[in-house]
Protein backbone atom coordinates (compact mmCIF):
# COMPACT_ATOMS: atom_id res chain seq x y z
CA UNK A 1 0.00 0.00 0.00
CA UNK A 2 0.84 3.45 -0.33
CA UNK A 3 3.15 4.63 2.42
CA UNK A 4 1.77 8.17 2.44
CA UNK A 5 -1.99 6.71 3.03
CA UNK A 6 -0.51 4.38 5.95
CA UNK A 7 0.75 6.92 7.82
CA UNK A 8 -2.06 9.03 7.30
CA UNK A 9 -4.29 6.53 8.87
CA UNK A 10 -1.67 5.94 11.91
CA UNK A 11 -1.43 10.06 12.42
CA UNK A 12 -5.02 10.11 12.80
CA UNK A 13 -5.51 7.37 14.88
CA UNK A 14 -2.44 8.57 16.96
CA UNK A 15 -3.98 12.09 17.23
CA UNK A 16 -7.54 11.01 17.55
CA UNK A 17 -7.15 8.18 20.10
CA UNK A 18 -8.75 5.40 18.27
CA UNK A 19 -10.20 3.59 15.32
CA UNK A 20 -13.57 4.49 14.96
CA UNK A 21 -12.72 8.18 15.59
CA UNK A 22 -10.12 8.40 12.99
CA UNK A 23 -12.50 6.38 10.85
CA UNK A 24 -14.89 9.40 11.27
CA UNK A 25 -12.57 11.54 10.20
CA UNK A 26 -11.66 10.35 7.44
CA UNK A 27 -14.53 9.26 6.02
CA UNK A 28 -13.49 5.12 6.13
CA UNK A 29 -14.46 2.54 8.53
CA UNK A 30 -12.98 1.50 11.33
CA UNK A 31 -11.69 -2.04 10.05
CA UNK A 32 -10.22 -0.09 7.31
CA UNK A 33 -7.65 2.41 9.73
CA UNK A 34 -6.80 -0.50 11.64
CA UNK A 35 -5.48 -2.85 8.67
CA UNK A 36 -3.76 0.75 7.10
CA UNK A 37 -2.05 0.79 10.74
CA UNK A 38 -1.34 -2.98 10.98
CA UNK A 39 0.48 -2.57 7.20
CA UNK A 40 2.71 -0.10 8.69
CA UNK A 41 3.60 -1.67 11.45
CA UNK A 42 4.12 -4.29 9.21
CA UNK A 43 6.50 -2.40 6.65
CA UNK A 44 8.24 -0.61 9.36
CA UNK A 45 8.88 -4.16 11.32
CA UNK A 46 7.68 -2.85 14.77
CA UNK A 47 4.64 -2.46 16.56
CA UNK A 48 3.09 0.61 17.06
CA UNK A 49 -0.32 0.87 18.75
CA UNK A 50 -1.13 -1.34 22.19
CA UNK A 51 -5.19 -2.15 21.34
CA UNK A 52 -7.28 -2.60 23.56
CA UNK A 53 -11.08 -3.64 23.66
CA UNK A 54 -11.97 -0.02 24.49
CA UNK A 55 -8.90 2.22 23.38
CA UNK A 56 -5.64 2.61 21.47
CA UNK A 57 -2.44 4.02 23.32
CA UNK A 58 1.16 4.06 21.26
CA UNK A 59 3.96 2.50 22.02
CA UNK A 60 7.35 4.03 22.28
CA UNK A 61 7.94 3.54 19.25
CA UNK A 62 4.91 4.80 18.05
CA UNK A 63 5.15 8.21 19.92
CA UNK A 64 8.10 8.68 17.83
CA UNK A 65 6.72 7.33 14.87
CA UNK A 66 3.50 9.50 15.44
CA UNK A 67 5.40 12.70 15.85
CA UNK A 68 7.54 12.00 12.76
CA UNK A 69 4.99 10.92 10.47
CA UNK A 70 2.83 14.09 11.87
CA UNK A 71 5.80 16.37 11.08
CA UNK A 72 6.35 14.94 7.30
CA UNK A 73 2.32 15.28 6.35
CA UNK A 74 1.99 18.72 8.00
CA UNK A 75 5.00 19.75 5.56
CA UNK A 76 3.86 18.27 2.78
CA UNK A 77 0.25 20.04 3.78
CA UNK A 78 2.14 23.23 3.69
CA UNK A 79 4.23 23.20 0.49
CA UNK A 80 1.26 22.10 -1.49
CA UNK A 81 -0.64 25.20 -0.31
CA UNK A 82 2.65 26.83 -1.11
CA UNK A 83 3.02 25.70 -4.42
CA UNK A 84 -1.15 26.02 -5.18
CA UNK A 85 -1.08 29.81 -3.78
CA UNK A 86 2.25 30.10 -6.40
CA UNK A 87 0.29 28.58 -9.03
CA UNK A 88 -2.43 31.71 -8.39
CA UNK A 89 -0.50 34.17 -8.11
CA UNK A 90 1.38 36.66 -10.39
CA UNK A 91 4.82 36.17 -9.24
CA UNK A 92 8.15 33.56 -9.38
CA UNK A 93 10.26 32.86 -12.59
CA UNK A 94 8.83 32.99 -15.92
CA UNK A 95 10.99 31.61 -18.50
CA UNK A 96 10.73 32.71 -22.61
CA UNK A 97 12.08 31.64 -25.50
CA UNK A 98 12.23 33.42 -28.97
CA UNK A 99 13.67 33.75 -32.65
CA UNK A 100 16.62 36.41 -32.38
CA UNK A 101 14.64 38.40 -35.01
CA UNK A 102 11.50 38.96 -32.90
CA UNK A 103 12.97 39.37 -29.63
CA UNK A 104 14.95 42.49 -30.84
CA UNK A 105 12.34 44.37 -32.25
CA UNK A 106 8.19 44.22 -31.08
CA UNK A 107 8.45 41.68 -28.48
CA UNK A 108 11.44 43.06 -26.67
CA UNK A 109 10.14 45.91 -26.30
CA UNK A 110 6.90 44.69 -24.49
CA UNK A 111 8.45 42.31 -22.32
CA UNK A 112 10.64 45.07 -21.33
CA UNK A 113 7.56 46.96 -20.33
CA UNK A 114 5.56 43.59 -18.75
CA UNK A 115 8.77 43.44 -16.44
CA UNK A 116 8.79 46.92 -14.81
CA UNK A 117 4.85 46.85 -14.48
CA UNK A 118 5.48 43.68 -12.71
CA UNK A 119 7.94 43.15 -10.65
CA UNK A 120 7.11 40.25 -8.43
CA UNK A 121 7.62 38.45 -11.66
CA UNK A 122 11.74 37.57 -13.00
CA UNK A 123 12.02 36.58 -16.69
CA UNK A 124 14.09 35.16 -18.02
CA UNK A 125 14.26 36.01 -21.79
CA UNK A 126 16.23 33.90 -24.28
CA UNK A 127 16.63 34.65 -27.99
CA UNK A 128 17.29 32.23 -30.70
CA UNK A 129 18.03 27.96 -30.06
CA UNK A 130 14.83 27.02 -30.96
CA UNK A 131 14.22 23.41 -31.85
CA UNK A 132 11.54 22.69 -35.18
CA UNK A 133 9.20 20.63 -32.68
CA UNK A 134 6.92 22.77 -31.25
CA UNK A 135 6.86 21.40 -27.40
CA UNK A 136 10.59 21.25 -27.13
CA UNK A 137 10.63 24.32 -25.21
CA UNK A 138 8.58 22.70 -22.45
CA UNK A 139 11.49 19.98 -22.14
CA UNK A 140 14.11 23.11 -21.84
CA UNK A 141 12.14 24.74 -18.89
CA UNK A 142 10.56 27.62 -20.33
CA UNK A 143 6.75 28.43 -19.99
CA UNK A 144 6.14 30.55 -23.16
CA UNK A 145 7.26 30.49 -26.40
CA UNK A 146 7.20 32.64 -29.36
CA UNK A 147 6.35 31.45 -32.77
CA UNK A 148 5.25 33.27 -36.61
CA UNK A 149 3.89 30.84 -38.07
CA UNK A 150 0.67 28.86 -38.16
CA UNK A 151 0.85 25.89 -35.41
CA UNK A 152 -0.83 22.70 -35.01
CA UNK A 153 0.11 20.96 -32.35
CA UNK A 154 -2.39 19.44 -29.29
CA UNK A 155 0.45 19.00 -26.97
CA UNK A 156 0.64 23.12 -26.22
CA UNK A 157 -1.61 25.55 -26.13
CA UNK A 158 -2.01 28.65 -28.74
CA UNK A 159 -2.75 32.54 -28.17
CA UNK A 160 -2.38 35.08 -31.29
CA UNK A 161 -0.75 38.19 -29.47
CA UNK A 162 -0.62 40.55 -32.92
CA UNK A 163 -0.41 40.94 -36.41
CA UNK A 164 2.98 42.26 -37.62
CA UNK A 165 3.08 43.86 -40.75
CA UNK A 166 6.11 43.70 -43.18
CA UNK A 167 6.86 45.73 -46.51
CA UNK A 168 8.65 44.75 -49.35
CA UNK A 169 11.63 47.98 -50.17
CA UNK A 170 14.09 49.71 -51.45
CA UNK A 171 16.13 52.45 -51.97
CA UNK A 172 16.01 55.71 -54.26
CA UNK A 173 19.74 55.01 -55.17
CA UNK A 174 18.80 51.17 -55.73
CA UNK A 175 16.09 52.00 -57.82
CA UNK A 176 17.15 54.42 -59.71
CA UNK A 177 19.91 52.28 -60.92
CA UNK A 178 17.72 48.88 -61.35
CA UNK A 179 14.13 50.29 -62.04
CA UNK A 180 10.66 49.87 -60.12
CA UNK A 181 9.06 46.50 -59.88
CA UNK A 182 6.23 46.33 -62.19
CA UNK A 183 5.17 42.59 -61.22
CA UNK A 184 5.99 40.50 -58.74
CA UNK A 185 7.49 38.52 -61.00
CA UNK A 186 10.20 41.25 -62.00
CA UNK A 187 11.82 39.82 -58.36
CA UNK A 188 14.14 37.40 -59.92
CA UNK A 189 15.82 40.04 -61.73
CA UNK A 190 16.85 42.16 -59.07
CA UNK A 191 19.63 41.74 -56.36
CA UNK A 192 17.49 41.01 -52.73
CA UNK A 193 18.64 40.45 -49.26
CA UNK A 194 17.07 37.92 -47.46
CA UNK A 195 16.72 37.26 -44.02
CA UNK A 196 18.07 33.07 -43.53
CA UNK A 197 14.66 31.82 -42.26
CA UNK A 198 12.74 33.46 -44.77
CA UNK A 199 13.94 32.25 -48.01
CA UNK A 200 10.14 32.29 -49.93
CA UNK A 201 8.37 35.84 -50.19
CA UNK A 202 4.85 35.71 -50.46
CA UNK A 203 3.45 38.74 -52.46
CA UNK A 204 0.00 39.73 -52.11
CA UNK A 205 -3.13 38.77 -50.06
CA UNK A 206 -5.67 35.39 -50.44
CA UNK A 207 -5.84 33.63 -53.82
CA UNK A 208 -4.09 36.63 -55.89
CA UNK A 209 -1.04 35.91 -53.45
CA UNK A 210 2.18 34.29 -55.17
CA UNK A 211 4.93 32.80 -53.46
CA UNK A 212 8.78 33.42 -54.98
CA UNK A 213 11.63 31.46 -53.80
CA UNK A 214 14.52 34.20 -53.58
CA UNK A 215 17.27 32.85 -55.92
CA UNK A 216 19.73 36.38 -56.61
CA UNK A 217 20.57 36.94 -53.00
CA UNK A 218 22.78 39.80 -53.19
CA UNK A 219 23.18 39.73 -49.10
CA UNK A 220 21.97 37.50 -46.53
CA UNK A 221 21.46 37.46 -42.36
CA UNK A 222 19.84 36.37 -39.70
CA UNK A 223 19.34 40.09 -37.98
CA UNK A 224 16.33 42.19 -39.82
CA UNK A 225 18.14 45.33 -38.71
CA UNK A 226 21.27 44.03 -40.80
CA UNK A 227 19.10 43.53 -43.75
CA UNK A 228 17.58 47.26 -43.63
CA UNK A 229 20.86 48.72 -42.91
CA UNK A 230 21.67 47.11 -46.32
CA UNK A 231 18.80 48.34 -47.91
CA UNK A 232 19.10 51.84 -47.20
CA UNK A 233 22.96 51.43 -48.52
CA UNK A 234 21.29 50.58 -51.78
CA UNK A 235 22.50 46.59 -51.79
CA UNK A 236 18.80 45.47 -52.99
CA UNK A 237 15.10 45.45 -52.29
CA UNK A 238 14.26 43.66 -48.92
CA UNK A 239 11.36 42.50 -47.43
CA UNK A 240 11.22 43.60 -43.88
CA UNK A 241 9.33 44.72 -40.41
CA UNK A 242 7.42 47.48 -40.79
CA UNK A 243 7.84 49.02 -37.33
CA UNK A 244 11.41 49.26 -37.63
CA UNK A 245 11.35 50.17 -40.77
CA UNK A 246 9.01 52.68 -40.80
CA UNK A 247 11.54 55.82 -40.03
CA UNK A 248 13.37 55.17 -42.97
CA UNK A 249 10.11 54.56 -45.00
CA UNK A 250 8.60 58.32 -43.99
CA UNK A 251 12.01 59.98 -44.23
CA UNK A 252 12.62 58.50 -47.72
CA UNK A 253 15.62 56.49 -46.92
CA UNK A 254 13.49 53.46 -48.29
CA UNK A 255 10.47 53.53 -51.28
CA UNK A 256 7.82 50.82 -50.68
CA UNK A 257 7.60 48.77 -53.68
CA UNK A 258 4.38 46.96 -55.39
CA UNK A 259 2.28 48.91 -53.13
CA UNK A 260 -0.76 47.83 -55.09
CA UNK A 261 0.15 43.97 -53.81
CA UNK A 262 0.75 44.61 -50.25
CA UNK A 263 2.66 41.68 -48.05
CA UNK A 264 0.82 39.84 -45.51
CA UNK A 265 0.99 40.35 -41.75
CA UNK A 266 2.72 38.02 -39.93
CA UNK A 267 0.78 36.61 -37.25
CA UNK A 268 2.60 36.32 -33.88
CA UNK A 269 1.84 33.29 -31.68
CA UNK A 270 2.46 32.37 -28.03
CA UNK A 271 2.59 28.74 -27.26
CA UNK A 272 2.36 27.66 -23.57
CA UNK A 273 1.78 24.38 -21.47
CA UNK A 274 -1.40 22.10 -22.17
CA UNK A 275 -4.31 22.14 -19.61
CA UNK A 276 -6.88 24.22 -18.39
CA UNK A 277 -5.30 25.14 -14.97
CA UNK A 278 -2.84 27.83 -16.63
CA UNK A 279 -0.73 29.75 -14.30
CA UNK A 280 -1.65 32.80 -13.16
CA UNK A 281 1.54 34.54 -13.92
CA UNK A 282 1.77 32.79 -17.87
CA UNK A 283 -2.06 33.90 -18.44
CA UNK A 284 -0.88 37.59 -16.93
CA UNK A 285 1.80 37.37 -19.49
CA UNK A 286 0.30 37.06 -22.18
CA UNK A 287 -2.92 39.03 -21.82
CA UNK A 288 -0.22 42.44 -21.19
CA UNK A 289 1.51 41.65 -24.72
CA UNK A 290 -1.39 41.37 -26.11
CA UNK A 291 -2.85 44.50 -24.76
CA UNK A 292 0.93 46.55 -25.29
CA UNK A 293 0.28 45.98 -29.29
CA UNK A 294 -3.14 47.17 -29.16
CA UNK A 295 -1.84 49.82 -27.51
CA UNK A 296 1.60 50.39 -30.00
CA UNK A 297 -0.05 49.61 -32.69
CA UNK A 298 2.56 50.05 -35.53
CA UNK A 299 1.60 53.88 -37.68
CA UNK A 300 -0.12 53.57 -41.40
CA UNK A 301 2.28 54.34 -44.16
CA UNK A 302 0.96 56.71 -46.22
CA UNK A 303 1.25 56.02 -50.02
Amino acid sequence: MDRLLLMHSFVTVARVGSFSGAAKKLGSSGSLVSRHVAELERQIGVRLVNRTARSVSLTEPGQRYAEFAGRILDEIEAEDAGIAQLHDRAEGMLSVICPKWIGSLDLGDAIAAFSAAHPKIQIRFELGGMSDRTYDFLDSGFDVAFHTRDLRDSSVRLKKIASLPFVLCASDGYIEEHGFLAHPNDIAAHDCLVHVNDPVWRIGHGHASTLHKIRNIAFTSNSYIALQKAAVHGRGIALLPQRPAYDDLVDGALKVLLPQRAVPDRPLYAIYGPGRDTPRKVSVFLDFLADWFVRNPIPTLRP
